[in-house]
């Protein structure tokens, strides 16, 4: 494996399982290149003042935000994550709303969320699905921990355009966007 490859490699493996110094690096690349695709995800959840939402696989922290913001003093957010580096970063920069109990962080998969059935109004994962093995069984968990009023929102990127990037190579599963 050359050099490139390496770091390429290592870049995608933190963009799936972000950790350490590194990995705070990717949580801080990921708040400012996803920003707009996360407002636009966030704004298509349409989460109404006083719901219960969760952001999966929330990363960097931006969803969070968006979502605090739109739920506003009664709602509440929930961020689920798999990277301790991403939730580590989460409870500092998010200390006053977790202890006001508007924001509860769980270290958890998309494959098995640590909800009750039909507990959200509404879910959000934005980039999540590269990293997913079962997209089917993600889906349906997604489905379970959602009211049936509810909405789930999945945000990706063109995966044409994602198969061009020299690192999703390295372990991203892309496919075909739904018709």
């Amino acid at each position: 494996m050359t050099l490139r490859s390496k770091w390429f490699a290592g870049l995608a493996k933190q963009l799936g399982h972000p950790s350490g110094i590194r990995g705070r690096v990717v949580g801080a690349i990921l708040n400012r290149r996803n920003r707009a695709n996360l407002t636009a995800a966030a704004r298509a959840l349409a989460p109404a003042p006083g719901g219960v939402v969760a952001d999966v696989g929330f990363g960097g922290g931006i969803g969070l935000g968006l979502l605090l913001k739109a739920v506003g003093s009664t709602g509440q957010v929930h961020g689920v994550e798999v990277s301790q580096t991403m939730l580590s970063g989460a409870s500092r920069r998010f200390r006053r709303q977790i202890s006001q109990g508007r924001l509860r962080l769980h270290r958890a998969s998309i494959m098995e969320l640590p909800f009750e059935d039909g507990c959200l109004d509404g879910v959000l994962t934005v980039n999540t699905i590269y990293f997913v093995d079962d997209l089917a069984t993600a889906c349906a968990e997604l489905a379970r921990v959602t009211r049936a009023s509810g909405r789930v929102v999945v945000g990706l990127a063109d995966p044409v355009a994602m198969a061009e990037l020299p690192f999703t190579a390295y372990g991203f599963r892309l496919g075909p966007c739904p018709k």
